[in-house]
């Protein structure tokens, strides 16, 4: 009976295998209505083997598609797959007649896009989670020029939020003896602080005072979902050169660091954008740090400041502030200025409360922080705590931030409150030191001395 049921399993993925391949045009590469019809067999089919048959071969012709045909495809999936209007009005319908759990359920399943259970069905191939992953990031790269796909990114986002839920991801540390396959990963995704070779990976993993985290789920393999870089100091760190360059630490022993500094934190998959694991990642690190070395008293990141650059420069622009303040702004333009001791001590006087300023006080349309690493670590709870000048003087930082970054402090009592307060007021937590720097940046908007 066993050896029967295998049989008859075989020959029906066997059956709409070929089916489908006659419907490529004999080997051809296939098109979105190709696919699409596959789609639409996937959805009609009832049995378990031949739905992850057919979701196999979905997803093998999505890949063959150009970018062409994956965006008709998605103009497809955005009217052909989308809920029932008419459906839609006759579950309300119902539902005002008898407001009971059973009308209700009806209306939730007839608002939910038949898009959702399709994406649902090709989960069901091997690798297919990561497989929708890839394919949303497809779609996140045509958004903003194409807004009607909006909604099917809506139920990517939905159905991700569920599929990688805190209790399904793995935390793992990630140092020298970590796979080849799985370090090559890193390097090619760090996106903050650039890994120049494997020597420079080697610096960053192998030191006694270096750890390096990653969160897996398991239908992704040893496809890291985020990854964050630790240093442990002694002290709070205030520049990101001596950490990168591997110059002289200041601890050879991790038992005598008193803080644990999160220097690079690097979302690795595109298509979860999102999706909030860094929040999950970071408390947890800081689990694992504190039950290695329960010495350690302080948590902090030494976070760049993306951004900063720019909204300086538009300030330069801006009529409304003094005429000395656009000056000295100006100095900005000079050449290597920050080589140049004495202009370097004139211009942190000026751009170090105007970064703080930035940081507190200049918000995005929803009233929250315009930086994107403040809104990210001040909603996780943490403390805007202090302002580093010329923290980072490479390339890359002097054009993004003029040389500037932060550090954002984890104090573990006060996190939940700190992140209730984001939440309700957006309220920014922050140090004694960067509150009087908004008030010297106040003054100076304002024309008055800062002496």
């Amino acid at each position: 009976m066993n050896m029967t049921f295998l049989q008859e399993m075989f020959n029906s993925i066997t059956q709409r295998d070929a089916l489908l391949r006659r419907r490529q045009g004999e080997g051809g590469a296939p098109d979105h209505a190709q696919l699409l019809e596959a789609c639409r067999g996937l959805l009609e089919s009832d049995g378990e083997a031949s739905s992850i048959a057919l979701a196999s071969r979905a997803l093998a012709m999505y890949r063959l598609l150009d970018e062409a045909e994956k965006q008709r495809f998605f103009e497809d999936l955005s009217r052909e797959f989308s809920a029932d209007p008419a459906t839609i009005d006759a579950a309300y319908a119902a539902y005002q007649e008898e407001r009971g759990n059973a009308s209700l359920q009806a209306l939730f399943e007839a608002c939910e896009p038949r898009r959702q259970e399709l994406f649902r069905r090709l989960n069901l191939a091997p690798k297919g989670t990561y497989e929708l992953v890839r394919m949303r990031q497809d779609l996140l790269t045509w958004l903003r020029d194409r807004p009607e796909f909006a909604a099917i990114d809506a139920d990517f986002a939905h159905l991700f939020g569920s599929w990688f839920n805190r209790g399904f991801l793995m935390l793992k540390r990630i140092d020298w003896n970590t796979p080849a396959s799985i370090l090559e990963k890193i390097i090619r995704y760090e996106a903050v602080h650039e890994i120049q070779d494997w020597n420079d990976l080697r610096r960053r993993l192998d030191a006694l005072d270096r750890r390096c985290f990653a969160f897996f789920h398991p239908a992704i393999g040893d496809e890291p979902l985020i990854f964050v870089e630790v240093a442990l100091h002694k002290g709070l760190p205030n520049r990101i050169q001596p950490i990168l360059q591997g110059e002289r630490r200041e601890i050879d022993d991790p038992e005598v660091a008193d803080t644990a500094a999160f220097f690079g934190i690097s979302n690795c998959q595109t298509g979860l954008r999102g999706i909030s694991f860094g929040n999950f990642l970071i408390k947890q690190v800081v689990q694992e740090l504190k039950q290695e070395l329960p010495q350690l008293k302080y948590f902090v990141t030494l976070s760049p400041v993306p951004g900063f650059a720019q909204w300086l420069a538009e300030r330069r622009e801006d009529d409304s502030l003094p005429r000395a303040l656009r000056d000295a702004l100006a100095e900005l333009e000079t050449p290597d200025w920050h080589r140049d001791a004495e202009r370097a001590e004139r211009l942190k006087a000026v751009v170090k409360p105007l970064a703080a300023r930035y940081l507190v006080e200049e918000k995005n349309a929803r009233g929250l922080p315009l930086n994107p690493v403040a809104r990210f670590h001040l909603g996780n709870g943490a403390e805007l705590h202090r302002i580093n000048w010329l923290g980072d003087v490479s390339s890359k930082g002097l054009k993004q931030a003029t040389g500037m970054m932060v550090n954002y402090l984890y104090v573990l009592d006060d996190i939940e409150r700190n992140h209730e307060n984001y939440i309700a007021n957006a309220k920014v937590a922050r140090s004694s030191e960067v509150r009087d720097l908004v008030r010297r940046a106040r003054k100076m908007a304002k024309g008055e001395t800062t002496k």
